[in-house]
């Protein structure tokens, strides 16, 4: 969908119902992006508005105790909430300290607002990029099992589809299957991003390279190298099962598995950077592999232990690039760094929600096969179809 084409959904007049945008505390700056696509694509339409956001708070009393506000009318409406449980950086006072808020405290705010709807919106969809509980997606011996929770929450509250963006484990939408799940890829933004901020790339066989960091991630991975039309490698992890450190079992050391990749420029993709351990000493091993320059991406660039390792593989010629997406907060310190160039995917989430506004199709969004085509034809790393 173009953008030529989502303009031409909203003069279509064809609308389920009046689109409202709900924002929550954490995910203003994506809001605000997703806003005014939105408000552009309805140019000169029926539709038209100066904002489709709907004023809504979560404020706090002084015993940590919250509530949901929603000041404007949402009788009828087809409400999105766009939320990011991974923002750490939002605070809320509680006997006088600054508390920073967790997914957990993100997750209640959400289900504070669609109580605050109180069930009089038409259709609610919760846009959800980085899934709450995603990373806790599966049992082992006597544990929790959060993500899937979580969503038979929002079903038994009137949600009707939850859309997230490269899910951890897409097949927790197993535990609500009469609930609308799409998990979204933005495979085509990052080659875009990637292309733009790096225009001497060739992405061809005898020069660029596709490498998995683990097996968990081999599915995205492979999608890239089909794409492109490059060749494939993977490592894994040997891990210790005998002990367990900050809720995992320990990496022992990344074994290499595909073809050489000595003097060729190599792309990662993973989900999640979290330390970011993983990746460097990936990035290292390809290095004694005599790789030419390595890039990284993942959708959600959060560097808990910091940026100081990175800078450091940057430094030393180890990493060339970090790609990550806006779809969750980013420091000030990441997005400054050289060495970083982000993903903005607000365009595409305006996309979908006007593409599920008019009931019509997601598939070509979903799946952007041909956009990417088009793409490196345009770019000349492919020939047009005969």
């Amino acid at each position: 969908m173009e953008h030529m084409d989502a303009q031409a959904v909203f003069h279509m007049g064809r609308r389920t119902a009046a689109l409202g945008l709900i924002v929550s505390e954490g995910a203003r700056e994506l809001g605000e992006k997703v806003n005014g696509h939105l408000v552009r694509m309805a140019a000169n339409s029926p539709e038209e508005k100066e904002t489709f956001v709907i004023e809504s708070e979560c404020p706090r009393f002084s015993s940590g105790d919250g509530k949901g506000l929603i000041r404007d009318t949402v009788r009828g409406m087809d409400l999105y909430l766009l939320v990011d449980v991974g923002n750490y950086h939002c605070t809320y006072n509680m006997f006088g300290h600054q508390n920073l808020m967790s997914p957990d405290d993100h997750f209640q705010d959400l289900k504070r607002l669609i109580q605050a709807v109180g069930g009089k919106a038409h259709r609610l969809t919760v846009i959800m990029p980085i899934l709450f509980g995603g990373r806790q997606h599966r049992r082992n011996y006597r544990e929790s099992l959060d993500c899937a929770v979580a969503l038979q929450e929002l079903q038994s509250m009137g949600v009707s589809n939850v859309i997230s963006f490269d899910a951890h484990d897409p097949r927790v939408q197993n535990a609500t299957p009469l609930m609308g799940f799409d998990n979204v890829m933005p495979t085509y933004q990052v080659l875009k991003a990637l292309i733009n901020q790096v225009p001497e790339l060739k992405l061809d066989w005898d020069n660029f390279m596709v490498v998995s960091p683990d097996e968990g991630a081999m599915s995205r991975n492979m999608y890239y190298a089909s794409v492109l039309g490059v060749n494939l490698g993977m490592f894994y992890k040997r891990r210790d099962y005998s002990r367990v450190v900050n809720g995992r079992n320990p990496i022992v050391a990344h074994e290499y598995l595909g073809d050489s990749v000595e003097g060729k420029d190599v792309f990662i993709a993973d989900d999640i950077i979290s330390s970011g351990e993983s990746m460097l000493d990936i990035g290292y091993e390809l290095k004694k592999r005599k790789a030419r320059r390595i890039f990284c991406y993942a959708t959600y660039p959060i560097f808990t232990n910091g940026l100081d390792r990175f800078d450091e593989a940057y430094e030393r010629g180890v990493i060339t690039g970090v790609l990550g997406s806006n779809l969750t907060y980013r420091t000030e310190d990441l997005r400054s760094r050289e060495w970083f160039y982000e993903v903005d995917c607000s365009k595409y989430i305006a996309y979908l929600i006007a593409a599920l506004n008019h009931d019509m199709s997601m598939s070509s969004l979903i799946d952007p096969h041909e956009k990417i085509e088009n793409l490196l034809i345009q770019h000349g790393f492919k020939q047009p179809r005969p």
